[in-house]
C-alpha cells in the first residue's frame, strides 16, 4: 500500500497492525502481533517492540515522514526545515541564528503559512472524503457498483417518478426506462413493494411486478442484476438483498 494512501492515526504512530502483524511504514521490520520478545533484560509485546524500533531507527514517526521524498510530502526545503526547528521546541531567535533566514518576522511568518497549510490540508481532506463518501449518494445496500448513476437528488426522483407514474405511486408504468439512472429510480421506488422479511416465491414476485408493468420478466431480471433483489441458486425464491 502506498503510504499516501494510509490514514493520519496510522501515519501519527508510524505502523500498521496488517493481519497478525505490526508493520512499519518506512521499512521492512515487522513483529509478530500474539508474540513475546526479550529486550535488554526486559520483555516487550510486539507492538512494544514497534515503538523501540520507530525510536531506535527512525527516530520518531516525525522524522520518519519528514525524510520521505518531497514528491511524496509536498513540502520545499525551506518548510521541511522549518517544521524541524518547529518540532524540536526552538525559539524564533535561535532559528535565526542556525538557519539562512535574516529576521525573526521571517520565522513568524513561516509559522503562520504552515498553520494556514494545516487549515487548508483539513478542507482539503474534507473535500475529498465527501467526494468520495457513498453516502452522498442514494445507494440500495445490495447495489454491486458505486458510480454518478448513483448520484440522484431528490428533486430529480420526484420528476422521474411523476413522469413514469402517471396514475401515481402505487400504480403502473407504461414502458421500462433505458437511461440507467431513471431505472435505478424506478427500481428503488418498486421495491418498496416487497417486505424485506419475506421470501417470495417466482410467481409471487411476478405478480407483485405485474401491477407495475406487463414486462415483469424484465423487471424481475433488473431487480436481481442491480443487486437490489437475491434468488436461490433454484430460483424457488426470491428476498430483497438486506
Amino acid at each position: 500500500m502506498e503510504i499516501q494512501n494510509i490514514s493520519v492515526d496510522t501515519l501519527v504512530k508510524g505502523y500498521e497492525l496488517h493481519e497478525d502483524r505490526y508493520k512499519c511504514l518506512f521499512c521492512s521490520q515487522q513483529f509478530q502481533a500474539h508474540e513475546v520478545f526479550p529486550m535488554e533484560g526486559r520483555f516487550f509485546t510486539a507492538e512494544g517492540m514497534m515503538k523501540n524500533h520507530m525510536e531506535q531507527v527512525h527516530t520518531s514517526p516525525f522524522h520518519a515522514l519528514l525524510a520521505l521524498d518531497k514528491k511524496v510530502t509536498g513540502l520545499s526545503d525551506v518548510q521541511l526545515d522549518m517544521l524541524q526547528y518547529f518540532f524540536e521546541g526552538k525559539s524564533d531567535q535561535e532559528i535565526v541564528a542556525e538557519s539562512n533566514l535574516t529576521s525573526v518576522s521571517t520565522v513568524r511568518q513561516h509559522r503562520f503559512k504552515l498553520r494556514e497549510k494545516e487549515k487548508q490540508a483539513k478542507i482539503f481532506i474534507a473535500l475529498m472524503q465527501l467526494m468520495k463518501n457513498p453516502e452522498l449518494y442514494t445507494i440500495h445496500k445490495g447495489a454491486r457498483q458505486v458510480d454518478e448513476r448513483y448520484s440522484i437528488e431528490e428533486k430529480e426522483r420526484e420528476k422521474v417518478l411523476a413522469t413514469y407514474f402517471k396514475h401515481g405511486l402505487d400504480g403502473g408504468i407504461d414502458t421500462i426506462p433505458s437511461k440507467e439512472k431513471k431505472k435505478l429510480i424506478l427500481l428503488q421506488h418498486i421495491l418498496k413493494r416487497f417486505d424485506m422479511s419475506k421470501r417470495y416465491s417466482e410467481k409471487e414476485v411476478n405478480e407483485i411486478l405485474k401491477t407495475v408493468n406487463a414486462d415483469f420478466v424484465s423487471l424481475r431480471r433488473h431487480l436481481i442484476e442491480y443487486g437490489f433483489m437475491e434468488r436461490s441458486n433454484d430460483g424457488s425464491e426470491y428476498w430483497v438483498k438486506k
